[in-house]
């Protein structure tokens, strides 16, 4: 069984790569072409948008490194494996994201300030900048789209992230076509439409960035499974006739999959083998629920008994309330 696993998850890994390295040849090409068509074009809406492709190059290597990372089994200093690497790698993501917005605010707001303020005059940028952006716009939606969906298949936070930040990628470029388009045709006195585009771009931005971080923050501060889930784990509990009062439910994440840690009741005098049998059984239930990857401890005890109300103990309570 723990072949099949470490079979499974080599495949997982490979999966993972290999979408990461088609966005990474994507992501550099972009990057190369955006600088110099934002150099070209004059475009300080298009500069910004390539360092945001190149944020991109660089969430693609961190993806690949701490997949690797992740996917290493258990060992004697991780009882829980190396799950969490994954989620520090989303979370990396993120914040790193969420730099690149607020530079491309600065940037854009500066351009603006200088404008406005100073009366300064911004260069008309070129078409070469346009058709960079239309360009990004089309090769990044169709990575998004392939990096969800192996997101999903493969069941990768990582992935999610870098898709989302290739969809990120999608809205600076349309802000910057935009901006670069109505700097070009409206005239002149429009040609602050560019930096202006790249703020708007840079709240949308700043948003996935907070969207991405906060759920692993929360994981790597061991918050628990959502309530509705825990109380899943509640009800198939009870599917158990043989077993009561389910107590000391304890749950997280653990990068791409869970840990569940619990009291239960069995009578007394059941045999250790069916107690044992039992448990296991709660076990797979719990498993079938939350993916098979699911760490799941139980810890079995006696049913608690109701005490008699005879004479005898009721004036054995006496005497210790006296005392």
């Amino acid at each position: 069984m723990e072949g099949n696993n470490s079979s499974s998850d080599q495949l997982r890994a490979k999966e993972i790569y290999k979408v990461t390295f088609v966005g990474s040849a994507v992501n550099a090409l972009l990057v190369v072409v955006k600088f110099v068509a934002g150099l070209l074009g004059h475009s300080a809406a298009m500069i910004a948008d390539a360092i945001h492709s190149l944020s991109d190059f660089i969430t693609d290597i961190i993806v690949v490194l701490f997949v690797r990372i992740s996917n290493k089994p258990q060992d004697k200093t991780h009882d829980y494996g190396h799950g969490k690497y994954e989620t520090l790698a989303t979370l990396i993501i993120g914040l790193i994201l969420l730099g690149v917005g607020l530079g491309v605010f600065w940037n854009g707001a500066g351009e603006i300030y200088r404008v406005v303020v100073k009366g300064e005059t911004l260069e008309k940028p070129g078409m070469i900048a346009f058709w960079a952006a239309v360009a990004s716009i089309l090769f990044k939606e169709a990575l998004y789209h392939y990096t969800i969906r192996s997101s999903r298949r493969l069941e990768s936070k990582a992935l999610i992230a870098n898709a989302w930040h290739h969809r990120s990628d999608v809205f600076s470029s349309v802000g910057t076509a935009v901006g670069i388009g109505g700097a070009i045709l409206l005239g002149k006195e429009w040609i602050i439409l560019d930096p202006i585009a790249a703020v708007v771009v840079s709240f949308f931005i700043c948003k996935v960035a907070v969207q991405l971080a906060k759920p692993c923050f929360d994981e790597l501060m061991e918050v628990s499974l959502p309530e509705d889930t825990e109380q899943q784990i509640i009800n198939a509990i009870g599917e158990f006739p043989e077993v009561s009062d389910p107590h000391h439910l304890r749950t997280r994440r653990i990068g791409n999959y869970s840990a569940v840690e619990l009291h239960m009741r069995m009578k007394g005098d059941t045999p250790l083998a069916k107690a044992h049998d039992t448990a296991t059984a709660v076990e797979r239930r719990i498993k079938a629920l939350l993916g098979p990857k699911t760490i799941v401890s139980i810890h079995l005890e006696p049913v608690k008994e109701k005490p008699s109300l005879d004479s005898k103990s009721v004036s054995g309570n006496k005497q210790v309330s006296e005392k």
